[in-house]
């Protein structure tokens, strides 16, 4: 029980509500247009997406959601990945701030009903991969580390069939669809950030796992793409 307090405490609640709930929500509290529908239906599936797939999260590996929650106490994370998570984290709230100021200011032009119908597929398909991905591992810690105490082994099931990474590739797939479907050029600017650091993470990590984790190296020989299906 005492456990689980330190794990879940105030601070560590406010601070998911903040990111789970705030963030999504920041372009309309920055922008005040409460008409704005892209907007809201993007802050409602950023907040669905997550609350469904920590359910099924919860059911299928009760054990992962605790995991995730005590990232900041993992004493044997790899310090790159206690830098660059982090990055990867206020580039995602620096989007949301610039869709915001974009919609306050007019700095974008619109785009067309039907490349924003587009990115909406490309977003559910983003939000569905990483669902996967995370409901399908048990090991998908919210920090790179080897799970000794959990008994960390390969997973290749599910979408681990076709790529080793599919968690990042479906944040990317949602990162790149964001600023068409909520009309602001200019947070291309700071996705450009996350998608360098997220390839550079993807690459460290999966060296790390190569040589640390027994059969990676094996499991990379039969799944060829880290990230991107028939390029890397």
């Amino acid at each position: 029980m005492q456990q689980t307090q330190k794990i879940f405490s105030a601070r560590v609640v406010v601070q998911m509500l903040f990111f789970i709930v705030v963030i999504p929500f920041l372009p309309l509290l920055i922008s005040r247009c409460w008409g704005w529908w892209e907007a809201w239906v993007y802050a409602i599936l950023s907040i669905l997406g997550f609350a469904i797939s920590r359910l099924l999260v919860a059911r299928r590996h009760p054990d992962l959601i605790a995991e995730r929650a005590r990232f900041m106490w993992h004493e044997n994370a790899q310090s790159w990945d206690k830098r660059l998570s982090p990055l990867i984290g206020l580039g995602g709230g620096l989007v949301m701030l610039i869709v915001g100021l974009d919609a306050l200011f007019g700095w974008s032009p619109k785009f067309s009903l039907p490349l924003k119908m587009l990115s909406l597929v490309i977003l559910l398909a983003g939000y569905a991969l990483a669902s996967y991905a995370l409901i399908e591992n048990r090991f998908f810690s919210a920090v790179v580390r080897l799970q000794t105490e959990r008994n960390h082994r390969v997973v290749s099931s599910g979408p681990y069939r076709w790529i080793r990474h599919p968690g990042y590739a479906g944040g990317l797939l949602t990162y790149l669809a964001t600023p068409v479907f909520l009309d602001s050029c200019w947070a291309f600017l700071p996705i450009a950030w996350i998608v360098t650091l997220t390839v550079i993470r993807t690459s460290l990590e999966d060296k790390f796992l190569q040589d640390e984790l027994i059969d990676y190296s094996d499991y990379a020989q039969r799944v060829r793409y880290r990230l991107l299906l028939g390029i890397w």
